[in-house]
C-alpha cells in the first residue's frame, strides 16, 4: 500500500529586488503640524485640550497596498490539494495548521490576503471534503481558552461547525483525543455534541507516543481508537488550537484504512514559515515572533537538503518529529511517501505574492506589534520577559527598533508633554492624528473623535460632543454605575455620536468614517481596559500599547 509523492519542482522563488519607496503625497503641506482650535469648549476637535498631531511619514506604504495575489492563491492551491490527492489514489488526510476563517496574522504580513482566504480557497473543493474537528480532552480540563477570541476551546468547536456548515461543508464528527473516562468534562460535552446529533469519536493517549513505533502500531496503540466513518475524498483535520492530536488523528485514520485494504493518504497545510521564500525573509521571521510562546526556530530543512540539495525553510518542531513520523508512514503505509517535513506541505502562498517590497513592510510592522504584545502579556501575567526578549532578538536581527513604528514617538511625545497617557493612530495616507486625556475624554477616545473628524473633513472649531451632552454620561458612570473613572471610553464616545447623528450631520459625516479606521495602527501609552481593547478589536485597528499601567493597583479586571 505504498504511493509515492511527487515533490513540487517549483523553484525557490524569485522574488523582485527591493525598490526605494517613493514619498506619498499627503493632502498636509507641512510637517509635522499641530492644529490648535479657538474654540474653548470644544473637547472634540484638533483642540489645544484634545491635541491632533497631525503628521505624515517618510516612506509610508498605504495599508491598502496589495502585496499578495489572493485570487490565485485561491486556484493554486486547491489545484495542488487535488493533485496531491491524486498521487495517493484513495482519501487524503489533510492537517490543518493555523486559522482558518480569521487567519489575522497572514492577513497583516501578506497585504492582499483575507482573513477567510483559506476557507475560500477550501469552498472551491466543498463536494469532495469534510471536515473533521479535533480537540484534546485535557484542553477541556483545563478549560482552555482562544486567546485572539476570547472563548474557550469547547465552545471554538462548536462554533468551528456552525461557520463550516453556514458555509456548506460537510462536518458530521468530532474527535475527543487523549480520552479518558474519568474525565467528566469529557464525558458532559461528548454527552453535548451526541444530543446536537454529532457524532464523537474516542482517540486514547498511548504509551511511550511518538517513540514506540511498535506499540503505536499495534492493537493497544491506533488499534485502540474509534475509528471515524468517513465519506469523502479529502478529509480536512483542524482543531481550535495546537497540541490538539490533529497529526496522530490522521495517521490512525490512515492505520485503520490500511488494515481494511483501502488507500489513503497525509499532508500537512501550514501557510507558514512559508517554504520558498529565504529564512531571514521579514515573513519568515514574523512567524518566528507569533510563536515566540512556543520557541518555534525556522530553520533550512534538513532533510530536503540532504535528499534533494535544496535549501527550504521548515521550522524545528516539524524537524524534530520528521525521523519518528517517517517511520510511522512507513509502518502505516508500507514507505514514506515523503523524505522531509517540506515534502508533507501542500502551501503554495510563496507562489502568490506580488509585490515582495509590501509584504517586507508589512512583516515588519508586524514583528514590533508581536514585541508589545508579548511585552504587556508579560506584565499582566507577572512573568519573566522570555518571549519578549525573544522577539526583541528577532528584531535585532531585523535592524529594527520599535521608533519604526510610525504611531509609537507621537504618543509618547504627547503624554510626555501632558504628563497624562496618550494614543496616536495612523491613517492610509499615513496622517498621524493623536488625543491626549482630558477631564471629559479618555486618550484613546479623544484619538478616535479626532481621527473621524478629519477623515470627514469637518472643520476642526466644529464640536462634534458638546460638554454638556458628556457630562450626564459622566454622572450616570460614576453616581449610578459605581465606576471611579468619569472620562468616556470609546464604546461611550460612540454611542454619543450615534444619538447625536440623528439630528446633527457632523456627527452623521464622522460616523460614516468609521470603516476607514480598519487596518490603521494605534499606541497608547499605558495599557488599555478591557472595554477599549474590545472596541478597537471590532473596528479592526491594529493596537499596541507601552506595558505601563495608568494606576498601580493589585487589582485589575481581566
Amino acid at each position: 500500500m505504498t504511493s509515492t509523492v511527487t515533490r513540487c519542482r517549483l523553484p525557490m522563488m524569485a522574488l523582485p529586488a527591493q525598490t526605494p519607496v517613493t514619498t506619498v503625497v499627503r493632502r498636509l503641506e507641512t510637517s509635522p503640524l499641530l492644529i490648535r482650535s479657538s474654540h474653548p469648549k470644544s473637547v472634540c476637535n484638533n483642540s489645544v485640550e484634545d491635541i491632533a498631531h497631525l503628521t505624515t511619514e517618510e516612506g509610508h506604504v498605504s495599508m491598502n497596498a496589495v502585496g499578495f495575489d489572493r485570487q490565485k492563491y485561491i486556484d493554486l492551491q486547491s489545484r495542488h490539494i487535488k493533485e496531491r490527492r491524486a498521487q495517493f489514489g484513495g482519501r487524503l488526510y489533510l492537517e490543518m495548521g493555523g486559522k482558518l476563517f480569521d487567519d489575522m496574522h497572514a492577513s497583516r504580513v501578506l497585504p492582499g490576503f483575507t482573513p477567510d482566504n483559506k476557507i475560500l480557497m477550501l469552498e472551491s473543493l466543498k463536494d469532495e471534503m469534510e471536515i473533521l474537528v479535533v480537540l484534546n480532552a485535557e484542553d477541556l480540563t483545563r478549560n482552555k481558552v482562544r486567546a485572539d477570541l476570547g472563548i474557550s476551546y469547547e465552545e471554538d468547536v462548536l462554533r468551528l461547525i456552525d461557520v463550516f456548515r453556514s458555509r456548506g461543508f460537510l462536518v458530521d464528527n468530532v474527535v475527543i483525543t487523549r480520552w479518558n473516562d474519568d474525565n467528566a468534562q469529557a464525558q458532559e460535552f461528548r454527552r453535548k455534541l451526541d444530543h446536537m446529533g454529532i457524532t464523537v469519536t474516542r482517540h486514547y493517549p498511548i504509551a511511550g507516543y511518538p517513540n514506540k513505533i511498535s506499540r503505536i502500531l499495534s492493537d493497544d496503540g491506533y488499534g485502540k481508537n474509534e475509528y471515524v466513518e468517513t465519506t469523502r475524498d479529502v478529509v480536512v483535520v483542524t482543531a481550535p488550537g495546537p497540541g490538539s492530536g490533529k497529526m496522530a488523528v490522521c495517521l490512525s485514520q490512515i492505520y485503520a484504512e490500511n488494515q481494511q485494504g483501502m488507500k489513503s493518504g497525509y499532508a500537512k497545510f501550514e501557510t507558514f514559515p512559508i517554504w520558498n521564500l529565504p529564512l531571514d525573509h521579514p515573513v519568515n521571521v514574523a512567524y518566528e515572533a507569533a510563536t515566540a510562546d512556543l520557541e518555534d526556530a525556522n530553520i533550512i530543512d534538513p532533510f530536503h537538503l540532504a535528499a534533494y540539495g535544496e535549501q527550504v525553510v521548515s521550522y524545528n518542531r516539524d524537524a524534530d518529529v520528521f525521523p519518528v513520523l517517517k517511520q510511522l508512514l512507513e509502518g502505516v503505509m508500507g514507505a514514506s511517501p515523503y523524505q522531509s517535513p517540506t515534502d508533507m506541505g501542500v502551501n503554495m502562498a510563496g507562489y502568490c505574492i506580488s509585490d515582495d517590497d509590501v509584504c517586507r513592510k508589512a512583516a515588519r510592522q508586524e514583528i514590533i506589534r508581536r514585541f508589545y504584545h508579548a511585552q504587556v502579556y508579560e506584565k499582566q501575567q507577572e512573568l519573566e520577559p522570555t518571549q519578549s526578549e525573544r522577539i526583541a532578538l528577532l528584531m535585532s536581527k531585523m535592524k529594527l527598533s520599535t521608533e519604526d513604528r510610525a504611531v509609537v514617538t507621537p504618543a509618547l511625545e504627547v503624554a510626555a508633554a501632558t504628563e497624562a497617557p496618550a494614543a496616536a493612530l495612523q491613517l492610509a495616507d499615513g496622517t498621524i492624528i493623536t488625543g491626549k486625556t482630558s477631564p471629559l475624554l479618555g486618550c484613546s477616545s479623544a484619538m478616535l473623535l479626532n481621527a473621524l473628524k478629519y477623515l470627514a473633513g469637518i472643520p476642526h472649531e466644529v464640536e462634534l460632543l458638546a460638554r454638556e451632552s458628556i457630562e450626564p454620561i459622566q454622572t450616570l458612570k460614576t453616581q449610578h454605575l459605581g465606576s471611579r473613572n468619569p472620562r468616556l471610553h470609546t464604546d461611550e464616545v460612540l454611542i454619543a455620536l450615534s444619538v447625536s447623528a440623528n439630528t446633527d450631520d457632523y456627527a452623521r459625516r464622522a460616523l460614516a468614517q468609521i470603516r476607514a479606521l480598519r487596518g490603521c495602527d494605534v499606541h497608547t501609552t499605558t495599557i488599555l481596559g478591557s472595554v477599549d481593547t474590545g472596541i478597537f478589536r471590532n473596528l479592526g485597528v491594529l493596537v499596541t500599547s507601552e506595558p505601563v499601567y495608568q494606576r498601580k493597583s493589585l487589582y485589575r479586571k481581566r
